[in-house]
């Protein structure tokens, strides 16, 4: 008796899902394809919201940006749940290794009073600021449409409640774990007359109804102006009287930052490619909270850097106009 084995291949009859092959082709899709694109329902909502009946529940006329294609709105770092906890659990770890080397060494509560004081006066309070900028996110999210935006804007979401922990992890590395300057972070920017602006501005934002002018005003325009204005320009002053250790923290902030302007350059650059109504309407967007934002940072920037402030506004002002024309917005 004799046993003959064979193998059989049986090709599939498609390569991929259905509303993939239609946009790429009838071949394997990448994760991020298969995550990202037509996930969201267009057809058969059983009930209007009833908080906005006048709208389906997931609306394209809840931004007067119009677009033929939603899902042209990518991410280019082709986050999806999986690729991003990783990135950021590998960033997490190397990050922490840093902390732990300031912290044992008493880095920041070894320095002068006055500079312990000109530091928490001005970061700590960025903290709120970065609560603020987690809510305008999760309202892009909530409210934005198609799958492909509004989770990399959810992704952006979390990333905030980060950076609002690492900038109390920096406070705290300040006075000790005693949490004094956290208290005083929030004092400063509940009553503190210097950042009264800022927060003026991002209750401002609280209330922007339009999903893709919130996208730009925190996004683009408010993180293009803060990042370069305290991460850059008050780091490297601070860093001139101070030495580095400050530097050490912020690189984080920094390298996070032009990480995810890749995503929000991408999206505002192919919105505003799309039509030339688009790109007027965005202009006029990025033009308006820009002039917002400059002069609610001045009183902050002042407060910091004192009399180089202005110079310092002024480059962080011509690097953000330059940043805008390459995205085809016209200030």
């Amino acid at each position: 008796m004799t046993v003959e084995i064979r193998t059989t291949g049986v090709k599939p009859i498609r390569n991929t899902f259905e509303h993939l092959a239609k946009r790429f082709g009838d071949k394997n899709a990448t994760r991020y394809q298969e995550i990202a694109y037509d996930v969201q329902p267009t057809t058969n909502f059983h009930y209007k919201p009833l908080w906005d009946p006048n709208r389906d529940l997931y609306d394209v006329r809840r931004t007067a940006v119009v677009m033929k294609d939603w899902y042209a709105l990518k991410d280019p770092r082709q986050y999806y749940y999986g690729a991003y906890t990783i990135t950021r659990a590998k960033q997490q770890e190397a990050l922490d290794r840093v902390l732990d080397f300031v912290d044992k060494r008493d880095l920041l509560r070894t320095l002068p009073l006055s500079a312990r004081q000109q530091l928490v006066s001005a970061l700590v309070p960025l903290r709120h600021y970065e609560f603020g900028a987690n809510m305008n996110n999760s309202h892009v999210a909530g409210y934005g449409y198609g799958t492909a935006i509004t989770q990399a804007a959810m992704m952006n979401c979390m990333d905030r409640l980060g950076m609002a922990q690492h900038l109390s992890r920096i406070g705290l590395l300040v006075d000790g774990n005693t949490g004094d300057s956290l208290a005083e972070g929030k004092r400063l920017w509940l009553d503190e007359p210097a950042w009264q602006g800022v927060r003026r501005e991002m209750e401002r934002l609280f209330v922007t109804r339009d999903w893709f002018e919130l996208h730009a005003a925190q996004n683009l325009v408010a993180d293009g102006l803060i990042y370069p204005l305290f991460y850059q320009q008050f780091d490297a002053d601070f860093a001139q009287q101070n030495g580095p250790a400050l530097s050490s923290l912020t690189d984080y902030l920094m390298r996070w930052y032009e990480e995810t302007a890749r995503w929000v350059d991408a999206t505002v650059k192919t919105a505003a490619a799309e039509s030339a109504e688009n790109a007027k309407l965005i202009s006029e967007w990025t033009l308006k909270w820009q002039g917002l934002w400059l002069a609610a940072l001045k009183p902050a920037a002042t407060a910091a850097l004192g009399d180089k402030a202005d110079a310092a506004l002024e480059t962080v002002i011509a690097a953000f106009n330059a940043r805008a024309a390459k995205l085809g917005l016209k200030l």
